[in-house]
């Protein structure tokens, strides 16, 4: 038990490890976090409902989770073939396009929450 207890608390680690590299060395990823923060202070601010809380925070973590998908890939990627390949090209394009369709989504349900919102405090 005390080794499967160690193990867990190494996986934490490297995970841990892993979001501190994302943020400290993927340009995207300090921006989709600079715009997370902006939306979650705009939440408190507009008093979001749970329900809308709970769409936000998944928009957010899934942004997150497909930049550090997207980011592992281009770093396996780069090991493998450190020179142009097609194929790497397409693999590379393939990740960064589903981070960015994942953020059309986001944006999508940020406007659908906030726009009625703004409009109320506005008019």
């Amino acid at each position: 038990m005390k080794e499967y207890i160690k193990a867990r608390k190494r996986a934490f680690g490297y995970a841990f490890k892993g979001i501190a590299a994302l943020f400290r060395e993927e340009a995207h990823a300090k921006i989709h976090l600079c715009v997370a923060i902006l939306v979650v202070i705009a939440g408190f601010l507009f008093r979001l409902s749970s329900c809308e809380w709970c769409a936000i925070l998944i928009c957010i973590g899934a942004v997150l989770m497909g930049e550090a998908f997207n980011s592992a890939i281009e770093a396996l990627a780069d090991k493998i073939s450190p020179g142009y390949d097609p194929l790497i090209g397409k693999a590379k394009d393939l990740g960064a396009a589903a981070v960015l369709l994942f953020v059309f989504a986001a944006v999508a349900v940020g406007l659908i929450i906030f726009i009625p919102k703004i409009l109320s405090f506005i008019l």
